[in-house]
């Protein structure tokens, strides 16, 4: 019988090499091979070894307090980062804006699908996805610095249309997390809150001659898994490390739920009414408005949120599935440090799938935060001056939906608000201004949803905007709010204007809006 190596965290550690390019999967706080990831920083940190790693993540990793991939955030370590996003790995992030290290930030589900191009030895992933935006390298590449100069995107046409080439590259060590695993090397993940990019991303591994390292909570005998919930065959794996129960939570700082994994389904009861009209619920129930019966939702994190309780609280949560980009389908997405996960999902998809299914323009309706827009439509989330965000499954996502509605402040920094009599009062601005003339960094193009005949809409607690062909549109003012001194001269360019109207009133008004009447 074929037996896999059992070996120590720290023996793992040894088996990486100088200048390899190494691979972590994980989702935010969930499904972290931490004892790897703290045993390779720990030889480093003894050794000086390994040094000039190129390190690739395809989805946001850590808690901004260490966990992830700022474990190797240190200077020597790593040479190059390729990652989908960095807001998690702030000491990586840093070190990419002072231009100590490459940094490059490509769309996430791109990555995913690209591990797939990887491990089936194609020239690269062929895709729409960034077109117009900062991963277009005619206008930046996916490069984050000067420091960066390697072109991994290239501008191609086929069968008449304009396509983005992502480059496929080897890669040397994968760190991945699973359940169990049994002698032969066989990997479950069945309490993971989704497989993510466990299959895909061990091909490319293997497929690339190099080494798959895989965590684990336990090893059991031979022939005792059963085989529909392995998702990495022991063909592909390296070594097995079991971890110690700190380093293999579910979620860090987080117990096991099983409801979330989906081994039960658990009663999740009636949605309670928040009777303060908050700024956050002024804009979650006026993009409720969207929704219709039957449609395929993802939400963001923010002010996006808050949709789903909007729905649940007025009786309509049946309305929509709710999706998440890593691969849960139906239940209630979590949030904080256990965003990515589901409570009572239906089905736990490969994070590469469900970005399939987005790219292909499954999603009827996204619902994404907002952080800047300038008059031609473009969205920011991904980069602020010198601190780098990163765009997440954004790009994918809010390209491909069938409709896309971003949700947020109308500024930043502090805004206060509050209802009185059926009007929105604001007690005190925001310091930033969101509407801006030219954002940071363009994560969504307004040009190319304009191309795409793509429905976009900007939804704020004092202002509706829409995306037309021609611009940007002023179309809904909340009651009580003066357009001249509380819109347009808190805005950096002019919105077109013709036949505004006012908010649904229902909107500020305490108790239940009647949602179902309105839709």
């Amino acid at each position: 019988m074929r037996k896999v190596k059992i070996v120590t965290a720290d023996e793992a550690a040894k088996l990486i090499n100088d200048n390899d390019t190494i691979a972590i999967d994980g989702f935010v706080q969930s499904s972290l091979p931490e004892a790897l990831n703290k045993a390779l920083e720990k030889r480093f940190l003894d050794t000086g070894k390994p040094e000039g790693l190129t390190v690739i993540w395809s989805a946001g990793q850590g808690n901004r307090l260490g966990a992830g991939p700022d474990h190797f955030a240190y200077p020597g370590m790593v040479k190059r980062v390729i990652a989908g996003h960095w807001n998690l790995a702030p000491k990586m992030g840093e070190a990419a804006s002072k231009n100590e290290i490459e940094a490059y930030n490509l769309p996430q589900g791109v990555l995913c699908c690209l591990f797939r191009e990887i491990a089936a030895k194609r020239e690269g992933l062929i895709s729409h996805v960034g077109l117009n935006t900062f991963a277009d390298p005619r206008i930046e590449g996916g490069k984050l610095n000067t420091k960066t100069t390697e072109d991994l995107v290239e501008i191609i046409h086929i069968n008449g249309k304009e396509r983005l080439l992502y480059k496929t590259f080897p890669i040397n060590v994968a760190f991945i997390r699973g359940t169990y695993a049994d002698e032969a090397g066989n990997v479950t993940c069945e309490k993971e809150v989704a497989p993510l990019d466990s299959t895909s991303l061990a091909q490319a591994v293997k497929n690339s001659g190099g080494k798959v390292i895989v965590q684990v909570e336990k090893v059991v005998r031979a022939g005792t898994l059963n085989p529909h919930l392995v998702k990495i065959p022991g063909i592909y794996v390296t070594a097995v490390v079991v971890a110690q129960p700190c380093d293999h939570e579910q979620s860090l700082g987080c117990g096991y739920d099983p409801a979330i994994s989906g081994e039960v389904t658990i009663p999740t009861g009636k949605a309670q009414s928040d009777t303060e009209l908050s700024t956050k619920k002024i804009i979650a129930r006026r993009a409720a408005m969207e929704l219709k019966k039957n449609v395929v939702v993802n939400l963001g994190i923010g002010n996006a949120e808050y949709v789903s309780s909007v729905a649940n609280e007025e009786g309509i949560g049946d309305y929509m599935t709710l999706t998440v980009e890593c691969g849960p389908v139906g239940g209630i997405p979590l949030a904080g440090n256990r965003f990515g996960s589901s409570i009572n999902p239906e089905a736990l998809l490969d994070q590469s799938l469900q970005f399939d299914f987005y790219d292909g323009g499954g999603l009827d309706l996204a619902f994404l935060g907002l952080a800047q827009v300038d008059e031609s439509g473009n969205v920011n989330l991904s980069k602020f001056g010198t601190r780098i965000a990163g765009c997440g499954g954004s790009i994918d996502i809010s390209q491909n939906s069938k409709k896309v509605v971003y949700c947020g402040s109308f500024t930043a920094g502090g805004i206060k608000t509050k209802v009185e009599n059926g009007k929105l009062i604001i007690l005190q601005e925001g310091k930033e201004r969101k509407f801006v003339k030219n954002v940071d960094q363009i994560t969504f193009s307004g040009k190319y949803a304009a191309q795409e005949g793509q429905p976009v809409m900007y939804i704020t607690e004092r202002a509706v905007f829409e995306l037309k062909s021609d611009g940007v549109y002023l179309t809904e003012v909340a009651p009580g709010i003066d357009i001249q001194t509380q819109i347009l001269d808190v805005m950096d360019f002019v919105p077109k204007m013709e036949n505004i109207k006012t908010m649904n009133e229902n909107i500020f008004k305490a108790g239940l809006m009647e949602l179902k009447n309105i839709i």
